[in-house]
């Protein structure tokens, strides 16, 4: 079966140039579009999807608040933020809204189409040293500005939380915050990459995560680890 993907842009052409280029894939079809975050919901009411790809600025509702409605229906698409900049100031809020990942939208083809099949299979797609890179600029005591003050208005979760994990999975999770791959993790530890990908999984489960972006994010605002700390 093909992916279902729906395009979320307040600009016509750029949703016409995606639906293109997607539909030229077996394994992708589009199946509805969006002019902007406040139809989405609407569109996902009448059409099935599997994969949202969602602008991050758009009028009346932008992607991170769409994001955040989306990941409330039951049994939601999972959302893919397309972004104008490597390091969109948005880009780390769609990510605690449920988004999971982010890229450019001048990505090549063959990178969107693998990215839309990762989220499709449940992974994040955003490359462990851009999580870190992003994560290190993002997560900061204030916002940056007032806007984006404005769309961090949920709380910071209890660090408690992490009760559950057993000493290696605490470790696990220092290292995956770190942007660290499981080969990396593996190295590290001196583990199996296999047994790493355990330990991410039980870490996932314990903690109620969708993916490892989600973890990082976790790990971040708790207090695990600090901006550039280990």
């Amino acid at each position: 079966m093909s992916m279902r993907v729906v395009l979320v842009d307040d600009q016509e052409m750029i949703r016409m140039g995606f639906k293109m280029v997607l539909n030229s894939r077996p394994e992708i079809d589009v199946v509805a579009e969006a002019g902007d975050g406040d139809e989405v919901l609407d569109v996902l009411a009448q059409h099935e999807a599997d994969v949202v790809l969602m602008d991050v600025r758009m009028p009346r509702l932008n992607g991170i608040e769409a994001t955040r409605l989306i990941a409330r229906l039951p049994d939601p698409p999972k959302v893919l933020i397309l972004t104008t900049f490597d390091l969109d100031d948005y880009a780390y809020e769609a990510l605690r809204a449920g988004a999971s990942g982010f890229l450019l939208k001048d990505a090549p083809l063959e990178e969107l189409a693998a990215a839309i099949g990762h989220v499709h299979d449940g992974d994040a797609v955003v490359a462990p040293s851009t999580t870190k890179r992003l994560l290190e600029r993002f997560t900061r005591p204030e916002p940056r500005d007032q806007e984006a003050a404005a769309l961090v208005h949920e709380p910071v979760r209890d660090e408690r939380i992490f009760e559950e994990l057993t000493p290696r999975e605490h470790e696990v999770l220092r290292q995956v915050a770190r942007g660290l791959s499981n080969a990396e993790i593996a190295s590290e530890l001196v583990l199996s990459e296999g047994t790493v990908k355990v330990h991410v999984g039980r870490v996932l489960m314990k903690l109620g995560l969708r993916d490892r972006v989600q973890a990082v994010v976790l790990a971040y605002e708790t207090g695990l680890v600090a901006p550039g700390g280990r």
